[in-house]
């Protein structure tokens, strides 16, 4: 296990690292030997399926539970019990939300202002209009929709002007409109005022569209840490086939010299020879009797790098 940091980090490339987490409940270890490491101004994405230790590695993060073994660093000072005043600067969302239900929104901004030591209660008015709450900051949290909640949780997350945030599936509960709303939000606060973002998501493809370092988790261990540059490296672009017989079409590609490709199931099939006519191809299947649904150029998104990395990790 990697206990202590290495000299690089203390030169502050990274706002968090963690060196070495381990987790278990009831003899299952969730959280394996997790090594992270944010860079100041990025946006982590942190990428697994649900039950892959995500919100547990977050909750070690900000000290919400003991980790067994391993450390965390925020803002280059180990975390600690008495680290009070380094999370006056992050901001987080962590599961599910809770507010005190029969007060308004801004009552409960307005608490925390005052729980985070903050004077500007002014900027309430800012957040809320961040996410489109400022028509309904009157009506008691008992009466919000799940999507509302949300919504004002990341208000509060924000509230502060936190210079790293810690998002756990924050787009949870949002309708798609509410997904790009808040995706171009986390992007602003990214660009315009230099806020790093650490978000989780079973999402991949969400995360995809807006961050710019990736660490995939799977049962606990982290799989790896790239940059979203390198992971488009690795990603192959492909002839998709949506066809009515997929055997039929997979002979006839074989006749044809055709052998770098993957029949995925009765109907789908993936060409990865690129030099391939699309048109020459539609009409060889016509000819022969093959219903063609669908053909099209695509490339391998995150969520296919992510599931060829668990297959070579087995």
């Amino acid at each position: 296990m990697k206990a202590v940091r290495e000299e690089y980090s203390l030169k502050m490339d990274y706002i968090m690292e963690t060196a070495g987490l381990r987790k278990s409940y009831k003899g299952n270890t969730v959280v394996n030997e997790v090594d992270i490491h944010i860079p100041k101004g990025a946006v982590y994405g942190f990428v697994g399926p649900n039950g892959a230790g995500k919100s547990t590695v977050m909750k070690m993060m900000l000290n919400l539970i003991q980790p067994d073994a391993g450390e965390v660093y925020l803002f280059g000072e180990k975390v600690t019990d008495h680290s009070y005043e380094i999370f006056k600067k992050t901001g987080s969302i962590i599961e599910n939300p809770y507010f005190y239900e029969k007060l308004t929104a801004r009552q409960n901004l307005e608490l925390h202002c005052e729980y985070m030591g903050f004077p500007n209660k002014e900027r309430i008015d800012e957040v809320l209009q961040m996410v489109d709450l400022q028509n309904v900051e009157g009506k008691q949290i008992r009466h919000y929709s799940l999507g509302m909640k949300q919504r004002l949780a990341i208000a509060r997350a924000i509230l502060a002007r936190p210079e790293f945030l810690i998002l756990d599936e924050p787009i949870n509960a949002l309708d798609p409109e509410g997904i790009r709303e808040m995706r171009n939000l986390f992007q602003r606060l990214n660009r315009e005022d230099g806020t790093t973002i650490f978000i989780s998501s079973h999402i991949l493809s969400e995360v995809e569209l807006i961050a710019d370092t990736i660490g995939m988790i799977q049962h606990g261990k982290l799989l790896t840490e790239l940059s979203i540059e390198e992971i488009h490296k690795h990603q192959t672009e492909y002839i998709s086939l949506q066809v009515d017989h997929a055997a039929h079409a997979a002979a006839l590609l074989e006749q044809m010299g055709i052998t770098n490709f993957s029949v995925l199931d009765k109907e789908f099939i993936r060409i990865y020879d690129s030099d391939i006519s699309g048109k020459d191809l539609s009409k060889l299947l016509i000819e022969n009797g093959v219903g063609l649904e669908s053909l099209g150029r695509k490339q391998d998104t995150l969520e296919d790098y992510f599931f060829q990395l668990m297959e070579e990790r087995k």
